[in-house]
């Protein structure tokens, strides 16, 4: 199995953003927790982080044409704004799941909408890194029974 982990903007500053929220730990090593877990389980892993929509956007239709099994999504901000990336899952029918480092639902108001839930799986929020490898764990035994 394939899985892509596509993270959006702001993502490449853990360890320095908000520490508070999203912890001291750096992207570097969220790539290292995720390759580590997904490894004991022979998942491939391929990364892509960018700060900026339509790359997202590419990525995910990139993820197509790569023979992807599955997509684990922290868009960011993008969560609450991007009909762009819901309309790029939707058009290459992988499946994901949105993921989110801390606990969304109990933040701003504005980061109760998420137009990317309309198409993922399932939603792992507030379990900091951990979230990944849960999603990764999920992804995989709907691949199993699914085939």
């Amino acid at each position: 199995m394939k899985f892509l982990v596509i993270n959006g903007p702001n993502l490449n500053m853990l360890g320095i953003r908000e520490p508070a929220i999203y912890g001291s730990n750096t992207y570097d090593d969220l790539i290292d927790k995720i390759k580590n877990h997904c490894e004991k389980k022979n998942i491939e892993t391929v990364f892509y982080q960018s700060n900026h929509e339509g790359d997202l956007v590419d990525a995910i239709q990139k993820a197509y044409f790569d023979k992807i099994d599955a997509i684990i999504i922290n868009p960011g901000a993008y969560t609450h704004t991007s009909i762009a990336l819901l309309d790029a899952l939707k058009a290459v029918g992988i499946p994901a799941a949105e993921v989110h480092i801390s606990d969304v639902d109990s933040r701003e108001d504005f980061r109760q909408i998420s137009y990317i839930r309309l198409y993922c799986r399932f939603t792992i929020s507030g379990e900091g890194f951990d979230g990944y490898c849960m999603a990764a764990d999920r992804l995989y035994d709907f691949l199993k029974v699914t085939g």
